[in-house]
Formats: structure tokens, C-alpha cells, sequence
């Protein structure tokens, strides 16, 4: 008898070490096949001899929850995809039931951006204490590169060149890209690294850039509150978080006339369909440009 909660612990090292996916996509990855597993010995089914007109069934099931969003039904059919190919790939199977398994379709949303008086707002706000610092350094850097938060907080000192402008961010599958700075952005980022300095002078700390109180690397938590509390000091009535900067920086680039190609390098995108949803946005921009300025309008 197959052990599948056994094989589930290969599988998760299979998406930590040869597929280099991010500890949240391995531990929703991971779960929604346990709750495959369930959905298989709810209806007396092995897992292993399951037949295409089972999963789509699963699929169908998953689609009736109420409380699972598209995006989750989505990742859940991926999920149970890719343990099938593990399956395949350690001869556990001779044939990949779901090969012909088609993942439900997402309908993409226009992502939000800031204005630029927003931007303006946030860059220019005067920091008074540590942690305000670390915050403006935080926000100049997002809407600079347009890096993830996942890739900010894990920057360290010798990823970054002030002299030259340029940040090496450390993708999904550990890719790594290198992405310009612009050089008000790099010296925010110099005074807070001077900052950095002074106040962990006599303490050992860790190697990444944005430190906490103890020295330690700053958590995504902290960066999301620390955000939103600038924002509010701001003045935007919006509500402020890590990826509007990063739609924001894309979006405020495409207006400026940069070339597709060379903003999904900078995004880190591995297909060109992923950043093209940013042309929506622009497309959306005109529109309500044309409303406004035509006579007809």
C-alpha cells in the first residue's frame, strides 16, 4: 500500500530544492493535496489510480465551496497538477491523469496604482525618528525598482550599489535580476544606511538592509504596518500596501514610454503575458484622458 502522507514529504522537498518555490507556495501547495487526499478517501478512490473524470469532478467540487475564491480553486488544480508530475517523475505512476486537466480559468484585474501627487506625498514626508527612516528608505526602494516585498526584506548590503544605482533582488526559484535605482532613491537609501549605522554601531547584527530594533532582519509583517502608518501620516486616503508601489512602478513606467520587454526583466516576470496586464491600465488611463479632453466627451 502507498504511503501518500510519506510521498507528500518528498514532494514538499521536490518544490523546496529542485523547484525553488517560495515557502508560502510550498505550504498552500502542500495543503491543498492533503485536502486532495480527503476529497480521495471521502469518495473510496486511491490517489494513484484515479481517472481524468475524477478530477474533474474534484475540480467541480472545489468550485461549489462558497468560501474559495477563483484564484484558490485556481491554485488548488495546480497543486494536485504538479503532485501528479511528481508522481510521474518518481516512476510512482506510468501515466499523469490530469494531462489533460485544464486549471479554471481567472479573470485578471486591472491592477490599482497611486497617483503620482500620492507618491509625492509619501516620498517627501520628513522622517524624525529610526523607524521613519527605514520606512522612507522602504518606499523610495519599492517604487524605484518595483521589487516584491519578499525580495526587499530580504536584501542584503552587498546586493545593493549606490555608486553605480542598482539592486540585485533575488526572485521567485531564487532567480536573480538586477534592477536600476534612480539616484534620489539611491540617497534616501544612503542616509539610512547611515542611519543603520549609527544606530547599531557597538551591536552585531544581521546582513540584510532593513534591520529591526534588535538588528534583526525586518519581517513583511513590520513593513505592511509601517507603510500603512506613512500613509496615514500622509495624508492618502487610500490604503497603502507593498504591492501597489510595485503596480504603481510599472504602471507610471509604461506611461513614460518604457519598453515592455524591459519592464518584465525588471519585474522579474518569467512570460510576457504577466506583465501585459500593465497595458491595461495605460489603456484605461487614455480612455479617461479622452473623456475628459474631447469635446464629445
Amino acid at each position: 500500500m502507498t504511503d501518500f502522507m510519506a510521498i507528500l514529504g518528498e514532494f514538499k522537498n521536490h518544490l523546496s530544492f529542485e523547484r525553488q518555490l517560495s515557502k508560502n507556495t510550498i505550504t498552500a501547495y502542500c495543503r491543498d493535496v492533503k485536502q486532495y487526499f480527503d476529497f480521495c478517501k471521502q469518495n473510496n478512490t486511491a490517489p494513484q489510480s484515479v481517472l481524468p473524470e475524477f478530477l474533474d469532478t474534484y475540480v467541480y467540487y472545489l468550485k461549489t465551496i462558497p468560501v474559495l475564491a477563483p484564484s484558490s480553486v485556481f491554485r488548488k488544480t495546480e497543486a494536485v497538477k504538479s503532485f501528479y508530475k511528481f508522481l510521474m517523475i518518481e516512476g510512482i505512476i506510468k501515466e499523469d491523469p490530469t494531462r489533460f486537466l485544464l486549471s479554471p480559468r481567472l479573470v485578471r484585474r486591472v491592477p490599482q496604482q497611486m497617483s503620482e501627487k500620492e507618491i509625492d506625498r509619501l516620498l517627501s514626508f520628513p522622517p524624525k525618528n529610526f523607524n521613519e527612516w527605514r520606512t522612507l528608505a522602504v518606499v523610495h526602494l519599492f517604487y524605484a525598482t518595483g521589487i516584491r516585498v519578499s525580495e526587499l526584506i530580504n536584501l542584503r548590503i552587498e546586493n545593493v550599489n549606490i555608486e553605480e544605482g542598482w539592486v540585485m533582488a533575488f526572485g521567485k526559484g531564487r532567480k536573480q535580476r538586477f534592477v536600476p535605482i534612480h539616484k534620489e532613491a539611491c540617497k534616501i537609501l544612503a542616509d539610512y544606511l547611515a542611519q543603520r549605522e549609527i544606530k547599531f554601531a557597538v551591536k552585531q547584527t544581521d546582513s540584510e538592509i532593513f534591520l529591526n530594533r534588535d538588528g534583526k532582519k525586518v519581517s513583511r509583517v513590520t513593513v505592511w504596518k509601517n507603510i500603512e502608518a506613512l500613509g496615514r501620516l500622509a495624508g492618502i486616503a487610500r490604503r497603502i500596501h507593498p504591492h501597489l508601489f510595485r503596480h504603481t512602478f510599472a504602471s507610471h513606467l509604461l506611461k513614460g514610454g518604457a519598453d515592455l520587454r524591459a519592464l518584465q526583466e525588471m519585474l522579474g516576470h518569467e512570460s510576457l503575458n504577466t506583465t501585459q496586464i500593465y497595458t491595461h491600465v495605460d489603456v484605461k488611463d487614455i480612455k479617461e484622458k479622452h473623456r475628459k479632453l474631447h469635446p464629445r466627451g
